[in-house]
């Protein structure tokens, strides 16, 4: 009976000790006030409060010693300047998308999502375990003064709104489309108009005919911006956006200068915002969906045929660039070769399930 007392107490004492051990880890850290500038608007809720949760987090985890105080875009930097406040250190971090930036370089891109890419599951297996995260970085953002990680996910996109009917490539040819980038590229090919039009003015743009389509994410965040109210068609999938992962960027300098303790804290943060954006968007894009339908809109698929001739245009756009671009190639390659084996699983086995419950749950 003694022994079991003096066990009992060992037992206690470690535990007591255990609970002051977080509070004393905390206490030993430096306590780091930081800026982070998003890219997005308060406005769009899941998009901009993937960034609220990842510096949430972060506090929450270094027991209110490491805290970043997020800025909506525009307020202390320009939406579309984020990546060079932080390379150039005037803020420690951003919110932001990676291809946002391909003018300077595409290959920025595969920080978000290329036209015919990786669907939300197939970019996080290949970022977390296949070696998207250590490419990326090693070979690209940490020559650019950067350090990047994975904080968010919009999944895949729609093809967005159109003034008419797309039966088939010659209704491409002349069609002005609020559309940039390299998916940009593949479209000119094909005929199209495209340009690039703030979100802010999207609206406007598409009710007065300065342009005849527009995409812009998916159904939750396209009915906020009431584009079903100037437009009745509207199209899926968006090819050019599978999915569009978003990027907590770090100046390179000063995320190097963290404890262990804080990237620990800076990493995990990121990780759960990216599910939890995930989630959100797939909790609220079915009802809002049922809503735009029931409002008048009138759902529409690309025809393969157009697909198909998309797809070709494309294959041609990253050719010129690999061309030029020895590591646009690279990544390329790396990206097409994971995706290749998890799209042939993915569609085995839950492609095939979800096909059939969508026959009997219609």
């Amino acid at each position: 009976m003694q022994r079991r007392e003096m066990l009992k107490k060992v037992a206690t004492g470690a535990a007591a000790a255990g609970a002051l051990a977080a509070p004393a880890m905390a206490r030993a850290q430096a306590t780091l006030n930081w800026r982070c500038a998003s890219s997005f608007p308060k406005s769009l809720d899941t998009i901009f409060g993937s960034g609220e949760h990842a510096t949430r987090r972060i506090s929450e985890l270094s027991g209110g010693k490491f805290n970043i105080r997020l800025f909506a875009g525009g307020e202390i930097v320009p939406p579309l300047q984020v990546a060079d406040a932080v390379m150039n250190g005037t803020i420690e971090c951003g919110h932001t998308a990676s291809y946002y930036y391909i003018g300077k370089d595409p290959v920025w891109a595969f920080g978000t999502t290329i036209p015919f890419g990786m669907n939300f599951r197939q970019y996080n297996a290949w970022w977390i375990h296949g070696g998207g995260n250590e490419l990326m970085n090693n070979e690209w953002y940490h020559k650019q003064g950067i350090h990047g990680l994975l904080a968010g996910n919009t999944g895949g996109q729609m093809g967005g709104w159109f003034n008419k009917e797309i039966k088939s490539a010659e209704d491409l040819k002349g069609l002005k489309f609020r559309i940039a980038g390299l998916p940009g590229k593949a479209f000119a090919k094909l005929g199209a108009v495209p340009s690039m039009i703030p979100g802010g003015e999207i609206y406007q743009a598409l009710e007065r005919g300065t342009i005849d389509a527009v995409e812009w994410v998916g159904p939750y965040d396209d009915e906020k911006f009431g584009l079903q109210k100037v437009s009745k068609f509207y199209y899926y999938p968006g090819w050019w956006e599978p999915s569009a992962a978003l990027m907590l960027f770090v100046n390179l300098k000063s995320w190097e200068a963290l404890s262990p303790e804080y990237k620990a804290a800076f990493e995990a943060s990121a990780y759960e915002a990216n599910q939890a954006m995930m989630a959100k968007y797939d909790f609220e894009n079915p009802a809002a969906l049922k809503r735009l339908i029931a409002g008048g809109t009138q759902l529409k698929s690309f025809p393969k045929a157009v697909m198909d001739i998309c797809y070709k245009a494309m294959q041609e756009v990253y050719a010129e660039i690999s061309a030029t671009n020895p590591l646009f190639k690279k990544v390329l390659a790396h990206q097409t070769a994971f995706q290749t084996d998890a799209v042939q699983w993915l569609r085995l086995n839950e492609g095939a399930y979800d096909s059939y419950m969508a026959t009997i749950r219609r």
